[in-house]
């Protein structure tokens, strides 16, 4: 099965630059948090107001510890790299560091980030960015199961919802593997294609690609991105549920928010989230079917976290869970539920 593989080596000093909140280095976040061992320290410019809450250091006293790549972990509008980050770049490659990013824009497209890569020989990874050509998608009936999150919105946690799912169903005995289409994705788990890179036309086929056919009783977990619903990257999210074909979803959502991130659009309800997606996935697999609801419940009290949760069950019908705070198992309970025919491995 073609998968993309890194090898961008550990131990990670978290670049942060100078963003203006904690969402905007979600990439550093994620890599944290999923990988904790892998993180010694973080660097940050004046004015950042994000922190991963790891030791601030220098690029010499991460050098110092033996810390060999600079992961630039920022995740802004556009996937841009700014000017003014250049110098510690330079510096990390300088002191022998690799670096690499989930930006839009190529490390090596700054001239000094590239010379200097050049001259002490150090590696540059572009992680959005992917040598594998890949065709368009094509909707035929592929083997195995597929599980995609879909969001109201973008960064509502559709990524920890299917790492979350992963790490559950795995100890069941259940055959699952998280598919990554997100820069911070494949930094976790050292595969997949960030898919908001891909030119259009080939969206749904790099998804197809990513999760090709399968054993009757596998199911691939694949990592949403955007919302059907934003202006700004509803496109990506249907190439994305075209080509993820999926057997089941779960609906990820962000309850205080009252806009999409970005765009002063209301944000849609859970309802029209699922409608929307039953209708245009039923193009790849007239059989689609939402399985659960996911909220990041991160800015509420724990009552109203669970008041608003079961709420959500019965309006819907569906178990509802926020993954971090209360676990998945009511999520895997219901796609065990649903699909009967998969039972866990060696059973």
């Amino acid at each position: 099965m073609g998968r993309n593989t890194m090898q961008i080596t550990p131990p990670y000093l978290m670049f942060l630059g100078d963003v203006p909140d904690q969402l905007a280095a979600k990439t550093a976040q994620g890599i944290v948090d999923w990988r904790p061992e892998w993180c010694l320290g973080q660097i940050r410019l004046p004015g950042c107001k994000a922190d991963l809450r790891l030791p601030d250091l220098t690029i010499a006293e991460a050098a110092a510890q033996g810390i060999k790549t600079l992961i630039v972990g920022v995740a802004n509008a556009g996937g841009v790299l700014p000017d003014h980050w250049t110098d510690v770049i330079v510096a990390a490659l300088t002191a022998g560091m690799d670096v690499a990013s989930g930006l839009h824009t190529k490390l090596g497209s700054k001239p000094a980030i590239a010379e200097t890569a050049a001259r002490t020989n150090r590696k540059l990874f572009d992680v959005r960015h992917t040598n594998q050509s890949f065709a368009t998608g094509k909707g035929h009936k592929r083997t195995g199961m597929r599980l995609l999150t879909v969001g109201t919105d973008c960064s509502v946690g559709k990524k920890y919802t299917v790492l979350a799912l992963e790490k559950a169903m795995r100890a069941r005995g259940l055959a699952a593997d998280f598919c990554a289409t997100g820069q911070t994705g494949v930094f976790i788990s050292g595969r997949g294609v960030a898919i908001d890179a891909v030119v259009a036309d080939f969206i749904s086929g790099a998804v197809e690609w990513l999760s090709p056919d399968a054993a009757p009783d596998h199911w691939d977990l694949i990592e949403g991105q955007g919302s059907l619903f934003h202006p700004s990257f509803a496109g990506v999210s249907l190439g994305l549920l075209h080509g993820a074909q999926p057997d089941a979803f779960i609906v990820c959502h962000e309850p205080t928010r009252t806009t999409l991130r970005g765009v002063k659009t209301l944000l849609p309800s859970i309802a029209d989230v699922i409608d929307l997606n039953l209708r245009c996935g039923r193009l790849t697999n007239p059989n689609i079917r939402v399985t659960g609801i996911s909220v990041n419940t991160q800015a509420l009290e724990d009552g109203a976290a669970r008041a608003l949760l079961d709420q959500l069950s019965a309006t819907h019908g569906l178990p509802a869970t926020d993954p971090i705070r209360f676990g998945v198992a009511n999520l895997v309970d219901r796609l065990v539920q649903e699909f009967p025919a998969n039972p866990p491995v060696g059973a």
